[in-house]
């Protein structure tokens, strides 16, 4: 429970930091082009994110890393609100990309430190990876809204300081998560750095398929809040239902997690992403085909359901596949990829909507059709691959003697 809490309020922090500056920027007469480069900052720094990870691999105590980081991001920000307009605008951009910079750490960074906590019990870890989505849903969700909600009664700098508090208070929950044995052992070497860890992703069968598996999804869900827009539009009512659309999908997300935790995910994490990514499609479609804004709600609810599940077959993957020296690196390199797949997919459904609301939509959920498909023909073409070596061994085996022969 004290890691529930913990991540819970590190991510609120991290997922209402977008929606506070755009609102502090906007509600002071800055430009939309000015709001949305200080937000830019908040999340482009994610990317950064593997070459600040390998600390944690490092460090004798990971606790320590990421409280650090939890009261960094919150001093940045802070200074970044109580300067704005005192300073210039560039110096903003840097107090507040150097919160974004801590902010990998409140995400994957937390996420790496779970499979030591609950211990090497599958069930055990599977159960705890549905906990850790909710932890994302409830951040995605409550920041986010209560940052608009204080916005609106208060201030967004007020909402914005606000939003320190938690990510404070997540510093302390931390340092009193049980204290684990770094997986080195002491050496520090052995721990690859980050383009070498990336490259043993690459090499890496399982991890290479967690890797664009995630990012093509990715890209498909994020369509979803683009289309909401418009489909308001197609539906006839009025603009503010795409809030509707968003929450229902959030909700949705929280549902999803629950269920994983009531009853978590069995089997092979490789095989688990591909069927969970097809169900994914199948809630893309049921947004497509809705005919009407009740079932379009219906539908978003469905599809954030399903991703919740994928995301944490995701969480089984990294967990049980990535090296234990280089966990929280495999842990934050799919993460900064998955945010980096989320802002592309942001901006294919921009370009995309021009056509028609939809289309944004069918074109993620053929990516992800072809990324299950990619995923399917790899993995069983190593499965040949590790029969025919099998085979070939068995075969070159010197024939066992008789008894009585030479």
């Amino acid at each position: 429970m004290r890691y529930v809490v913990a991540a819970a309020l590190a991510r609120c922090g991290d997922a209402g930091a977008v929606v506070g500056i755009v609102l502090l920027v906007t509600s002071s007469g800055g430009s939309g082009l000015l709001a949305g480069a200080l937000a830019a900052c908040v999340t482009a720094p994610h990317l950064l994110g593997p070459f600040v990870g390998r600390r944690l691999d490092t460090a004798a105590d990971g606790r320590r890393v990421i409280a650090t980081a939890c009261v960094l991001y919150a001093v940045a920000l802070a200074a970044a609100v109580l300067t704005w307009q005192a300073v210039p605008a560039l110096l903003t951009g840097v107090l507040v990309a150097a919160a974004g910079v801590c902010g990998p750490l409140l995400t994957g960074g937390i996420s790496s430190r779970l499979p030591a906590i609950v211990g090497p019990d599958q069930r055990t870890q599977r159960r705890a990876q549905g906990w850790d989505v909710a932890t994302y849903g409830i951040g995605g969700t409550v920041g986010p809204s209560v940052v608009a909600a204080l916005s609106g009664w208060l201030s967004p700098a007020a909402a914005l300081l606000a939003l320190v508090v938690p990510v404070l208070v997540a510093s302390v929950c931390v340092l009193r998560l049980p204290l684990r044995p770094p997986a080195h052992g002491g050496d520090t070497d052995a721990v690859p750095r980050p383009w070498p860890t990336l490259a043993l992703m690459a090499r890496h069968g399982r991890l290479r398929r967690t890797g664009y598996t995630t990012m093509i999804v990715a890209v498909g869900m994020a369509s979803l809040p683009v289309t909401a827009v418009h489909l308001t539009t197609v539906f006839g009512v009025g603009a503010a239902a795409a809030g509707v659309l968003t929450a229902t999908y959030g909700m949705g997300n929280l549902v999803g997690s629950v269920a994983v935790m009531l009853r978590p995910l069995r089997g092979e994490p490789d095989r688990l992403m591909r069927l969970l990514a097809a169900t994914v499609v199948l809630g893309l479609a049921a947004v497509v085909l809705s005919p009407g804004f009740g079932v379009a709600v219906a539908a978003y609810g469905i599809a954030g359901a399903l991703n919740a599940a994928f995301f944490a077959a995701t969480l089984a993957a990294r967990t049980e596949y990535a090296p234990q020296h280089a966990r929280a690196q495999v842990f934050i390199w799919v993460a900064a990829l998955k945010i980096a797949s989320v802002s592309a997919g942001t901006a294919l459904a921009g370009a995309l909507t021009g056509f028609d609301a939809r289309v944004p939509v069918i074109v993620g959920a053929l990516l992800i059709l072809a990324a299950v498909l990619a995923s399917l023909t790899e993995s069983r073409v190593a499965g040949s691959s590790v029969a025919a070596r099998a085979v070939t061994r068995a075969t070159d085996r010197p024939a066992a003697r008789r008894p009585g022969t030479r």
